[in-house]
C-alpha cells in the first residue's frame, strides 16, 4: 500500500469539505449549488481515495456515516446540564398564570419570550469538540440518556465537523434539538412497512423513537429522520446573553434550527402566534402539539432558575387534546385487500380534535394483549393528522369486572378460510385470493395498468359488479356478458363492448404482468419479472418449492414463503384454473439470449430521477435483454445506481453503501449506444 502524499492529504480534506458543503446546502438549506452528477463525481473520488489509503479514514468523513456495526445494547451517557422537561399551560388562563409568575420573579422586570414550535418527537444533545461530532444521546430521564451517537450520524442535517464561515466553533458545545419524521414520509414509511408485511408504526413519534433507537446503524439510515435544533446545554468559551443568540450561533455553525419563531412581548403577542400556529398545524409537514415560551434574556432565566425537573422560564403552551375517554362497546374484525385481519374498536362516540370517532385500531392480537384491552373497558384514543384513531389505554380502575377478553379468530369473519399467521409476524391473514371482503381491492389490483390493464374497469364499475353479485373474484370479469353489462349504471351498449373488448386483449398479458396480477403477497411488479424471467411458465412455478423459490435472486426466504403459500392454497389454484377457462393464457417466457461480451450481463442495476433518453422501464428491459438485472432498490448488492435528474433517496442510499453511482450517458455506454 503506497504512504500518502501531501497532495492526496489535501486533496482527501478538500474534499471531505466540499462534500460536506454541498450535504449542508442540499440538506439543511434546500438549495442544492451542484448537479447530483458532480456531487457524485466529488464523492466517488473521495471514496477511491479512502480505500486506497484506509489510514486517512477518519470517523468524520462523509462517507463513514454508516459504517458501524450492529450493537447490542445502547450506553448510557450522563448530561453535563440536566435536559429538562417542560411545564404545561392547557388553556388561556393557565398561559396567563405563567405569565404572572414569570414577571412576579423579575419583580415586574419587563421580559420578552421567544415562541417557537413543540415538535413531536424525541429530544437528543449532540457534543461537539473542537467542532467534530463526538457524542449523541437521547434525553432520556434528564440525567442520563442512551448512546446513540452512530445513529445520530446517519441523519445528514446532522454536521459531522462544524462550519466556521459566520461563527468559530466552541472548544465543546452540546447542542440541543428534536428529531423527527415528517408527515409525508411518516405515511410512506408505513406503507413499505405494510406491504412487507411489517407492523406500521402508529404516529409520527413512535416512528421517529423507533427508529433512532435501531441497534443496527444502517437500519436508521433507511428511515427519513430529520432534525430541528432548538438549543443549546454547556458552550464553553463563548457568551450568549440571549435564546436567539443560542438559535443564532446553531444556525451559523451549520445546523437546522427551529422555524418559524416569534418574539413576544405580551400574552397577546403569545396568542396571537398559538392561533396561528394552531391554525396552521395541518398543513405543516411535521406534528406539533403546541409552542413552546421561553424568556429570551440569559441573565433573566438564571434569576428565576429551575425547579427539581422544569425550568421557571420556560413553559409548552399546548393545542388542545386530541385524546378522549370513551367505552369499547364490540370488537370486531376486517379484512383487508392483502388479507390482513385487524381487530377494530366499536367505540361509543367521542369528539377528538374537532371529530367525531366511533371506530379506532387495535392493530393485532399482541396489542390487544399488550395493552391489555377488553369488550367493554373504559379506554383513552387519541388522532394526530391524518393517523387512524388507536386505542392509547385502558383506565383499569374502571373495570367491573364485566369486561370480556378477545382472541382473534381461527378462521375469516367473512369467508370462513383458515387464517395464517407466519411465525415471527404479528398479522393475521385470510390467504384465500376469492374472499369477499378482498375482492373489490383484488379486482381493481387485477386490472390495473401495471397489471392487466383493463381500460374502463374503475371503482365505481367494480363497486356495482361485486354488489350485484356478478362478480365474486377477478375470474368472473372474463364470464360477463353484454346484456349484464348493459344493465347497469351509466354502462349503455357501447361502453359495454368496449369492456369486453378490453377484457378480450387482457387475456394473453405477458406472464410478469398476470404474476403481478394475481396479488400475490410481497410480488410486485419487479418480483413478478424475476419470476417470470426465472420459472418460464406458470406451471413451473406453481410446482416450485419454499427452498427453490427463496433460492431465486432477488427473492428470499420472505417472498419464497409468500408465494409458496399462496400456490399451496386450493382456493387459490381454483381461481387461476378459473381464469384459464375464461381464457387466460398466462404465455410462457422465452429465455432472453446474452449478448456476447455484455458489459451488463450478470449486474444489478437501480434507476432513478427523471432519464432522458428512455423511460425508467425501457431502461430496465434493456438492462434485462443484455442479461443483467433490474431493482427496485438499492442494496450492497447493487452494481449500479443510474442517476438521471432529481434523483432521491435511492441516490443518498447508494452513496451511504458506497454503490457505484453513473449517468444516463454512462450506461448509454455500457449499452453500447
Amino acid at each position: 500500500m503506497a504512504k500518502a502524499t501531501t497532495e492526496v492529504r489535501r486533496e482527501i480534506e478538500r474534499l471531505r469539505r466540499e462534500i460536506e458543503h454541498h450535504n449542508y446546502c442540499y440538506y439543511v438549506l434546500d438549495r442544492p449549488e451542484v448537479s447530483d452528477a458532480e456531487y457524485d463525481r466529488l464523492f466517488d473520488r473521495l471514496v477511491e481515495l479512502e480505500r486506497q489509503h484506509p489510514e486517512l479514514v477518519t470517523p468524520d468523513s462523509p462517507i463513514q456515516r454508516v459504517g458501524a456495526q450492529p450493537v447490542e445494547a445502547f450506553g448510557a451517557v450522563r448530561h453535563s446540564l440536566p435536559m429538562l422537561s417542560l411545564d404545561k399551560a392547557q388553556s388561556e388562563a393557565e398561559l396567563a398564570e405563567w405569565w404572572r409568575r414569570t414577571s412576579d420573579g423579575l419583580g415586574g422586570e419587563p421580559f420578552e419570550v421567544i415562541a417557537e414550535p413543540k415538535l413531536d418527537g424525541l429530544s437528543v444533545e449532540l457534543v461537539y469538540e473542537d467542532g467534530r461530532f463526538v457524542v449523541g444521546s437521547t434525553r432520556g430521564d434528564g440525567e442520563t440518556g442512551e448512546d446513540v451517537t452512530q445513529n445520530l450520524r446517519t441523519i445528514r442535517a446532522i454536521p459531522l465537523t462544524l462550519r466556521s464561515d459566520n461563527a468559530q466553533p466552541p472548544p465543546r458545545l452540546e447542542a440541543r434539538g428534536e428529531v423527527y419524521i415528517e408527515k409525508q414520509a411518516f405515511a410512506a414509511l408505513n406503507r413499505r412497512l405494510q406491504d412487507a408485511g411489517e407492523e406500521p408504526f402508529a404516529n409520527p413519534r413512535n416512528a421517529a423513537a423507533g427508529s433512532l433507537r435501531q441497534l443496527d446503524p444502517r437500519i436508521t439510515a433507511s428511515r427519513p429522520l430529520q432534525i430541528f435544533l432548538y438549543g443549546v446545554g454547556q458552550v464553553a468559551g463563548a457568551t450568549l446573553p440571549t435564546h436567539a443568540a443560542e438559535l443564532k450561533l446553531l444556525q451559523d455553525l451549520g445546523f437546522r434550527v427551529v422555524s418559524p419563531i416569534r418574539l413576544c412581548r405580551s400574552k397577546e403577542d403569545v396568542v396571537a402566534f398559538w392561533t396561528e400556529m394552531n391554525d396552521a398545524r395541518e398543513k405543516l409537514p411535521f406534528e406539533m402539539d403546541g409552542i413552546v415560551l421561553k424568556v429570551d434574556r440569559a441573565d433573566q432565566r438564571e434569576r428565576l432558575g429551575v425547579r427539581s425537573r422544569s425550568p421557571r422560564y420556560a413553559v409548552a403552551y399546548k393545542f388542545p387534546p386530541r385524546q378522549a375517554t370513551t367505552l369499547v362497546r364490540d370488537i370486531e374484525v376486517q379484512v383487508g385487500r392483502t388479507g390482513a385481519l385487524t381487530p377494530v374498536a366499536r367505540l361509543e362516540p367521542v369528539r377528538v380534535g374537532g371529530v367525531e370517532i366511533s371506530n379506532a385500531t387495535l392493530h393485532n392480537q399482541d396489542e390487544i394483549d399488550r395493552k391489555d384491552v377488553r369488550i367493554g373497558d373504559t379506554v383513552i384514543v387519541q388522532r394526530a393528522g391524518d393517523v387512524i384513531p388507536e386505542v392509547v389505554a385502558v383506565l383499569t380502575e374502571k373495570r367491573t369486572g364485566r369486561e370480556r377478553k378477545f382472541t382473534m379468530p381461527a378462521n375469516c369473519p367473512v369467508c370462513g378460510s383458515r387464517v395464517q399467521r407466519p411465525e415471527g409476524e404479528v398479522v393475521a391473514r385470510c390467504i384465500n385470493f376469492a374472499c369477499p371482503a378482498q375482492v373489490k381491492g383484488r379486482i381493481e389490483h387485477f386490472a390495473s395498468r401495471g397489471a392487466m390493464d383493463i381500460e374502463g374497469l374503475g371503482t365505481k364499475l367494480v363497486d356495482q359488479l361485486v354488489e350485484k353479485g356478478l362478480v365474486k373474484s377477478p375470474a368472473d370479469l372474463y364470464f360477463l356478458t353484454k346484456d349484464q353489462l348493459a344493465g347497469l349504471e351509466r354502462m349503455a351498449d357501447k361502453s359495454a363492448q368496449n369492456l369486453l373488448d378490453a377484457l378480450e386483449a387482457s387475456k394473453s398479458r405477458p406472464l410478469a404482468r398476470c404474476l403481478f396480477a394475481l396479488g400475490i403477497r410481497h410480488v410486485g411488479e419487479h418480483v413478478a419479472d424475476l419470476l417470470a424471467q426465472e420459472f418460464g411458465t406458470l406451471d413451473a412455478l406453481i410446482a416450485a418449492d419454499e427452498a427453490r423459490l427463496s433460492a431465486t435472486h432477488g427473492i428470499g426466504p420472505t417472498i419464497g414463503r409468500a408465494i409458496a403459500e399462496f400456490f399451496h392454497n386450493p382456493e387459490n389454484l381454483a381461481a387461476i384454473e378459473r381464469l384459464r377457462q375464461g381464457g387466460v393464457k398466462f404465455p410462457p417466457v422465452a429465455k432472453r439470449a446474452v449478448a456476447a461480451g455484455s458489459a451488463i450481463a450478470g449486474k444489478t442495476f437501480v434507476f432513478t430521477g427523471a432519464l432522458t433518453h428512455f423511460t425508467r422501464e425501457q431502461a430496465e428491459a434493456l438492462v434485462k435483454e443484455r442479461g443483467g438485472r433490474a431493482a427496485g432498490s438499492v442494496s450492497k448488492k447493487t452494481d449500479y445506481v443510474v442517476a438521471g435528474e432529481s434523483a432521491g433517496s435511492k441516490l443518498a442510499k447508494a452513496r451511504e453503501l458506497g454503490v457505484k453511482v453513473i449517468t444516463e450517458d454512462d450506461f448509454r455506454k455500457m449499452l453500447g449506444d
